[in-house]
């Protein structure tokens, strides 16, 4: 029986210092057996982000439209694999994990496996401010949702591309983040697995506050 493939897809903007490395660890990953294809969404980039990702072998994917989940959909409508990874462009998210979190969705038969960050964070990797908007987030997921999510903010998922077609997905941006999770966890067979989370490489994008407080808006207005 021959191995699935594999779909890895990193949403990017203005990311030449990192997104290189990224893709490397990817195909590093991988033995020959395994078929993969690294699908790089590139939100308007001025920088060298593109052109790195394409000479690395990566399919490069021109969305115009502003948003994190925007770039996820569209990454999600270019893959081609019967399984679906993401990551971001900046070296925080292991994806030397992307087979082992691969297997256990295979083995076990699930569908969805989310991944927590506070597990196994190294130092530096997050400051105190993400950490108490985090905590927040994941405590209203829970309560409103209960769904039994520690990191509901995490970028780093591995699922069936099937469910795409099980879930609704409304948001276009850092919001979508929490609410594949919340889709994932009621309507589908999902677990929330450990990985190591390390500091960025690059410049940070995330507006904490502003993104923090959309998001959990977003949830009341979800649930409600």
């Amino acid at each position: 029986m021959s191995e699935p493939k594999i779909s890895v897809v990193i949403p990017t903007m203005n990311e030449e210092a990192s997104v290189g490395l990224v893709i490397k660890e990817v195909k590093d990953a991988f033995s020959d057996e395994i078929p993969i294809e690294v699908i790089v969404v590139d939100t308007n980039s001025v920088d060298g982000t593109r052109e790195i990702a394409a000479s690395l072998g990566a399919v490069v994917v021109e969305e115009p439209r502003r948003g994190y989940g925007r770039a996820y959909k569209t990454g999600f409508e270019k893959a081609s694999g019967e399984v679906i990874a993401t990551l971001d462009a900046d070296m925080t998210y292991p994806a030397a994990d992307i087979p082992r979190l691969a297997d256990n969705l295979l083995s076990k038969d699930l569908d969805f496996i989310t991944t927590n960050r506070f597990a196994r964070m190294e130092k530096g990797a997050m400051g105190a401010k993400h950490r108490l908007g985090n905590w927040i987030l994941s405590t209203a997921a829970r309560v409103l949702f209960r769904v039994k999510v520690k990191d509901s903010q995490s970028g780093m998922w591995v699922f069936r591309r099937d469910v795409l077609s099980r879930i609704e997905l409304s948001s276009d941006g850092m919001a979508m983040s929490e609410e594949i999770k919340i889709e994932a966890f009621t309507k589908l067979r999902a677990v929330e697995m450990p990985i190591t989370y390390r500091a960025r490489v690059g410049e940070v994008k995330l507006n904490s506050w502003k993104d923090g407080i959309g998001n959990l808006k977003f949830l009341f207005s979800k649930r409600f």
